[in-house]
């Protein structure tokens, strides 16, 4: 399965392409989908394109998004970058009058258990993000939501392409094999593309866009989040 990241956290300053508004997010994941993505993670932005959980933007986002790539699932993000407090964070997921078909929740961030309920109390899928270089494996494997999540995100920071296929081999040891739901496997900027490699030499799902590299990979930057998914599918 290759999974789109349509923009991140990232700003418009990253990448003068990134979609930020929901006429643009839906624009680029219809572009995406047609270039061969499966499945669509996004990050709802207010007006300042800045990430938020607010009910309101989130609606706006993935209603926009599911109206031109009707069947695909589409996901947001959870993550603590765009409400510190993780009980603010649970109530606001908890005000969603959309709901996205799955959300991330990063398991080194405080309150990760927290964030994960109000999901399931929602009916919305858990991707559960594991960050390489934290406490994210020992803290999933004690979750009591580690046995109902969708898939397990295994997210490798090392973003030196040298070295970053052995920091995501650390990570799936530490992540062991008997987990509850199966692995996506990607990586960030230089570590991007080494790590997309490794997975589909793996078998594993991935995921590529404007969230996780700007580059294609050959090093040029990337026009869309479009070119990204078709520069995967070649690999």
């Amino acid at each position: 399965m290759l999974q789109v990241c349509l923009n991140g956290p990232r700003l418009r300053a990253h990448c003068p392409t990134l979609p930020v508004t929901p006429t643009e997010l839906a624009e680029a994941a219809h572009a995406a989908v047609a270039a061969g993505a499966q499945d669509i993670h996004l990050h709802p932005k207010g007006s300042d394109g800045i990430d938020t959980l607010a009910p309101d933007v989130v609606a706006r986002a993935v209603e926009a998004v599911r109206a031109v790539v009707p069947g695909i699932p589409v996901g947001v993000t959870t993550g603590a970058w765009a409400e510190p407090d993780a009980r603010r964070r649970a109530d606001l997921v908890r005000s969603w009058t959309v709901t996205p078909d799955h959300a991330s929740v990063n398991w080194h961030e405080d309150g990760a258990d927290l964030v994960a309920g109000a999901l399931c109390d929602k009916g919305v899928a858990i991707e559960a993000g594991i960050f390489s270089g934290t406490d994210a494996p020992s803290r999933f494997r004690t979750s009591p939501f580690a046995p109902r999540v969708l898939r397990v995100l295994a997210e490798v920071m090392d973003t030196n392409p040298d070295s970053a296929p052995a920091t995501a081999e650390r990570l799936l040891r530490e992540l062991g094999s008997e987990l509850p739901a199966p692995v996506l496997l990607h990586g960030w900027d230089g570590g991007a593309w080494p790590v997309l490699r490794m997975a589909v030499q793996r078998g594993l799902a991935t995921r590529v866009g404007l969230e996780d590299v700007l580059h294609t990979p050959d090093g040029a930057p990337a026009a869309d989040n479009a070119a990204l998914v078709r520069a995967a599918l070649g690999i």
